[in-house]
């Protein structure tokens, strides 16, 4: 006799309402801003009785869990299938453009996953683990690509300055690119502070 299947046809029912709410939590956050999301708007959108939601989502800092979660999947899965050159120093530029490109793409999400817009909200554990596994992968993969030993206060200072570059970007030109048109400058001067060969002249690879 065959084993009885492990998800039932309600199981697949709630995770697709799931992914219809988290579809209209975005479309909301889009319109609104992130911090104009309100589970009533949410439940509009999809057609539901506020109370209804509940059921799915216990509190609007529940909702913004899973959209947490949501963003950090799919930069990790995107970034997994990211192709870096051996060069250490290409490398380098491709890490970085992968992320700003990422980043400036959608404003809700990059606030959601690397500002603290919304007070009070701390991700989860379970919501927080792709963060981290991207942020492991990709630094595990630059030093095998050149052997090279960063050190926590190198990845610390990455993450600082490539971050800024995105936070410039969307204060101050939006839509454009006054800021992020400088990223290869600014990781050949953290490639020079890391010693890594020359490979390229102020541009990305």
């Amino acid at each position: 006799m065959l084993g009885s299947p492990t998800e039932t046809w309600q199981d697949r029912r709630r995770a697709a309402v799931r992914r219809e709410i988290l579809d209209a939590a975005w479309e909301v956050a889009h319109r609104d801003g992130l911090g104009g999301l309100t589970l009533r708007a949410v439940a509009e959108r999809v057609g539901m009785r506020p109370p209804s939601l509940y059921t799915h989502f216990a509190s609007k800092h529940a909702l913004y869990d899973a959209m947490f979660f949501q963003a950090w999947s799919e930069f990790d899965e995107r970034s997994a299938a990211l192709e870096l050159p051996a060069d250490p120093r290409a490398a380098l530029h491709g890490i970085a453009r992968f992320y700003v490109d990422f980043a400036v793409a959608d404003l809700p999400r990059h606030q959601l996953m690397d500002q603290r817009v919304i007070p009070d909200f701390t991700p989860s554990p379970e919501s927080y683990a792709p963060s981290v596994r991207a942020m492991e992968r990709t630094v595990g993969r630059f030093r095998a690509a050149g052997g090279v030993a960063l050190t926590e206060a190198d990845v610390d200072l990455f993450v600082a300055v490539v971050g800024g570059i995105v936070a410039a970007q969307w204060s101050n030109d939006p839509g454009g690119d006054r800021y992020t048109r400088l990223l290869g400058r600014l990781v050949d001067m953290l490639a020079d502070d890391l010693g890594l060969a020359t490979v390229t002249s102020g541009e990305d690879p």
